[in-house]
């Protein structure tokens, strides 16, 4: 995706068998890649990696996330680059798997020699590119991936992940869950990396806060019937406690709520189940349900600041222009957004100029201050040293009438949770 300035320009990279300008957004669709983003300056640019799912079952949040990064680099060159030098996105396409992932940034680091990685969204995908990065010697900022294991038993000294992390939302949400909605909680799971580390997060968090999890229920990825599954819920307690994202989410709110399940149990979970790309495809299903975030597109006090409202007003723009019109930002864009800029600012404090210059970056991004502003629009933050995971303010929302209704924020310093991480590289 380039800006309209470069298109004006004609800027555009002859397509490869492994190679294809990005446009537009609604070119990530393509299966081919990955994309160089032309940027026809002369001085030598950052390669900046990112492997993003812009096929297969994520597609939907691979698009948003890559114009989070997008907005970012634009930002970054309109400013003149980064230590007077430019940024370069190489977006290469996972397809939801795995090993087309692996293979993906092999070639991203081996072939296309990157500097830094931004992005990773699907977890079991993340698990399987660590290896590479740290092979490498690669510093790979993580953008979306959940999976807690990334900064605790599976942690490297080359994985970073600058937003929150199931652990601290469950110690933010866990206390209003039994304590403005019920003790007793069945928790229904997208069942893979992501799924069951939030789940034990939630599981233990409840607990802890006098509740109970009478039960459990793990789906599989990429399940389009859930009735099945759905089916067997039933019993005495309060509450259905949601762990999915994108189709899947859609899948069960659809069809839970079909079942009359949202009629008998309260309904809350992880908010990625009400991401704003989505809503369309929820209507009036997902009213009442109570989520956790890190970011909403509303201006609920204390959110209604400028950084908040430019950052909105441009996502806006972008997603029209990729073909998502009258879709609102969500916790992807912001978040690769927000990673991309960690890593200009990492770079900006080292004097990173290459890969081998991995150490010094890995030194300024440890501990890391980030404070609310343009580049970082979505609050204060602390990205820790000793386990490389970032504590955020976390906002605690209900859907109403099409729309966040945010109830409380948590402030970072209330998500804390000690680290559990012994870097093995």
């Amino acid at each position: 995706m380039t800006s309209d300035r470069q298109e004006k320009r004609g800027s555009r990279d002859v397509i490869t068998r492994r190679r294809a300008l990005v446009s537009s957004a609604a070119a990530l669709g393509v299966a081919a890649g990955p994309w160089r983003v032309a940027l026809g300056q002369a001085k030598k640019p950052y390669r900046i990696g990112t492997e993003q799912p812009l096929t297969g079952v994520a597609a939907l949040g691979g698009k948003t996330a890559v114009i989070g990064l997008q907005m970012a680099v634009d930002r970054i060159n309109r400013a003149g680059g980064i230590l007077g030098r430019p940024v370069e996105l190489i977006v290469a396409d996972d397809e939801s798997k795995p090993d087309t992932g692996r293979r993906a940034v092999e070639k991203l680091v081996t072939e296309d020699e990157i500097d830094v990685h931004v992005g990773g969204y699907l977890s079991n995908i993340c698990l399987a590119c660590v290896p590479v990065f740290v092979e490498h010697k690669v510093v790979n900022m993580i953008s979306v991936c959940l999976d807690t294991t990334l900064t605790t038993s599976k942690c490297n000294r080359y994985t970073f992940r600058p937003y929150d992390f199931a652990p601290a939302q469950a110690v933010a949400f866990a206390p209003y869950l039994v304590n403005k909605m019920g003790k007793k909680w069945q928790i229904a799971y997208a069942d893979y990396s992501w799924g069951q580390s939030t789940k034990d997060a939630y599981a233990a968090e409840i607990k802890k806060n006098g509740g109970e999890v009478v039960g459990t229920v793990g789906i599989p990825l990429g399940t389009p019937d859930m009735t099945p599954f759905l089916s067997k819920i039933s019993g005495d307690f309060d509450g259905l406690f949601f762990i999915f994202f994108g189709p899947d989410a859609i899948h069960i709110v659809n069809q839970g709520y079909d079942l009359g399940l949202a009629k008998k149990y309260k309904w809350a979970g992880d908010g990625a189940m009400a991401a704003s790309s989505q809503l369309p495809a929820l209507g009036n299903k997902i009213e009442g349900f109570i989520g956790i975030d890190r970011y909403v597109p509303v201006f609920d006090p204390p959110l209604d600041t400028p950084a908040l409202h430019a950052f909105l007003d441009e996502a806006v723009d972008r997603l029209t222009k990729a073909g998502l019109s009258g879709t609102l930002p969500d916790r992807y864009v912001q978040s690769n957004f927000e990673a991309m800029n960690a890593v200009k600012v990492g770079i900006e404090k080292s004097g990173f100029q290459g890969r081998a210059d991995s150490d010094k970056l890995i030194a300024a991004l440890e501990g890391l201050e980030m404070k609310e502003s343009a580049d970082f629009p979505q609050g204060d933050k602390i990205l820790r040293k000793e386990d490389h995971q970032a504590f955020v303010r976390e906002i605690i929302f209900e859907m109403q009438g099409g729309t966040y209704k945010v109830h409380e924020t948590i402030p970072w310093q209330k998500t804390v949770v000690p680290p559990a991480c012994t870097f093995s590289a």
